[in-house]
């Protein structure tokens, strides 16, 4: 398995993990560190989803490179 596809998945899971616990609860004193968290994990799995993509894009076998010196 290429090693930015289990980034792309841990970070998707954490953006909506992060949205469950946004959206979970009404805004008072006490839910304050729940949102807060949601938050902060929301924006740490767009990290890691953004770093999983650059890893597969970076990891992908190149092309080999012909080169053709015939001259006609």
């Amino acid at each position: 398995m290429k090693t930015g596809m289990p980034w792309m998945i841990i970070g998707v899971s954490m953006f909506i993990l992060g949205l469950i616990l946004f959206y979970s609860m009404e805004y008072n004193e006490n839910s304050a560190i729940i949102k807060n968290s949601g938050t902060f994990v929301g924006l740490t799995g767009i990290g890691v989803a953004v770093a999983g993509i650059l890893l597969y894009l970076i990891n992908r076998k190149p092309q080999p490179i012909q080169e053709n010196y015939d001259i006609e």
